[in-house]
């Protein structure tokens, strides 16, 4: 198991988030707090940077739905970024890669000119 680090940064559209690491029951719990504190403005853009995820289990996908509910509630949008191919598998399982826009890095996700995949 990898432990979870999470780093937040600002981008012109909003929080981004990077999540290294593994989310699962453990871990969940820590991820739903760090969105908390940073969610996003009216009008602004979540970004989960998960390029360094190893493991998602159903908790961590539970945490996921959480940070796009808080997103909604505040009339802002989120976008996942660099999601891993053994993850995206899942999300493509259970339907979310139509729930969650997708961006191949977080810098595709920042650009206001990039369209979501």
């Amino acid at each position: 198991m990898s432990p979870l680090t999470i780093t937040a940064r600002d981008a012109a559209t909003g929080p981004v988030l990077e999540i290294t690491g593994d989310v699962d029951h453990m871990t969940a719990p820590e991820l739903r707090r760090a969105v908390g504190r940073l969610a996003p403005a009216a009008g602004q853009l979540l970004v989960l940077d998960l390029a360094g995820l190893g493991l998602c289990d159903s908790s961590g996908i539970s945490a996921l739905l959480a940070a796009r509910s808080l997103a909604a509630e505040r009339n802002a949008d989120i976008a996942l970024a660099a999601v891993p191919a053994d993850i995206l598998r899942i999300l493509r399982i259970v339907g979310l890669d139509r729930v969650f826009a997708l961006h191949p890095d977080a810098s595709a996700a920042t650009n206001s000119d990039s369209t979501a995949h």
